[in-house]
């Protein structure tokens, strides 16, 4: 059983409705491309519908490690590596899916070429200039124009690094 994700990256990755996923797509090429989330748990797992014959399923069976990141209003980001598992369980497809979905799969859940990605989440980093964090951002962004020095960004709160698995 994987433990649940720290508060923290949970939170930022339930503000987010799409991502980026990048892929491997050869020996020296990375291929991204944006994802609307399906759905994530309280694990930090996340998923998305994708088409059994799409070129993201033919890299994952290839190489299974993606990157997804995650970007709101210039002020939160989330990135998330992992691993990808291609799932074709209908119950799951079908308690995931909603209607607007339909735009990329017009057969809806009877499409017989629909499939979950599932990202197996390793690691993730942030930073969140929201709110408080967005005023303290903003205070030592001033701070570090006016003295020529970097600013100090708070960890925690504002960035973090976290382990996953």
């Amino acid at each position: 059983m994987t433990p649940p994700c720290p508060e923290k990256v949970h939170e930022l990755l339930l503000s987010f409705h799409t991502a980026m996923l990048v892929t491997h797509g050869g020996v020296d090429f990375l291929h991204a491309r944006p994802m609307e989330i399906a759905h994530t748990s309280p694990d930090c797992h996340v998923w998305f519908f994708t088409d059994t014959q799409s070129p993201k399923t033919r890299e994952i069976r290839q190489e299974d490690s993606v990157l997804l990141t995650f970007q709101k209003d210039h002020q939160k980001y989330l990135s998330i590596a992992g691993t990808a598992d291609l799932v074709t369980d209908r119950t799951l497809i079908q308690s995931f899916w909603k209607e607007p979905f339909r735009v990329w799969f017009p057969e809806g859940i009877n499409d017989p070429n629909l499939m979950l990605m599932h990202i197996i989440p390793h690691h993730a980093e942030y930073w969140d200039n929201s709110s408080l964090q967005g005023v303290r951002y903003l205070y030592e962004a001033a701070k570090a124009y006016v003295s020529g020095t970097p600013p100090q960004i708070k960890e925690g709160d504002q960035h973090g690094k976290v382990a996953l698995a």
